[in-house]
């Protein structure tokens, strides 16, 4: 029943995949823009001719269209506050996958250390194996000899 030994990289990958797998959902965000910035100076336009007869607010289109409705601010303020939680869930979900790297890392480091250690208590206990069977050895085969302990 033996073990085969597997590396980090295969245990990241592995748990990458799963992870991926599981959330296959891809977010796609294209950012335009589509202003343009030029060095020379425009003539100003002229300015409006003083209107010759008094127009309300609601006649002018120009002003109907500079003052944002209630609705559309609060659509904006909806749709800000969504895309900023969307924002703030991506980077939750970027640091709770970044400390589940961290310890797959760090498991992985002390399993290797645990191996070593393993590896080196066997060296020991053969090292020891050997000594006390020289020191029989020696106590049986001359008479007279007393162990150094």
């Amino acid at each position: 029943m033996a073990k085969t030994r597997k590396s980090w990289f295969g245990i990241v990958r592995r748990k990458f995949l799963r992870s991926s797998q599981r959330h296959s959902e891809t977010i796609i965000v294209l950012h335009t823009n589509n202003t343009t910035f030029s060095q020379e100076q425009t003539p100003a336009p002229p300015p409006p001719p003083p209107p010759s007869t008094p127009t309300t607010i609601a006649d002018d289109p120009v002003a109907c269209e500079e003052v944002p409705s209630l609705n559309e601010t609060s659509a904006a303020t909806k749709i800000q506050a969504c895309f900023r939680r969307h924002l703030a869930r991506r980077a939750y979900k970027a640091l709770r996958s970044l400390v589940k790297l961290q310890a797959v890392v760090r498991g992985a480091h002390v399993r290797k250390q645990s191996h070593i250690a393993l590896e080196c208590m066997h060296a020991l206990a053969r090292l020891q194996v050997v000594v006390r069977a020289r020191q029989l050895h020696l106590l049986t085969s001359t008479p007279n000899y007393i162990p150094v302990v």
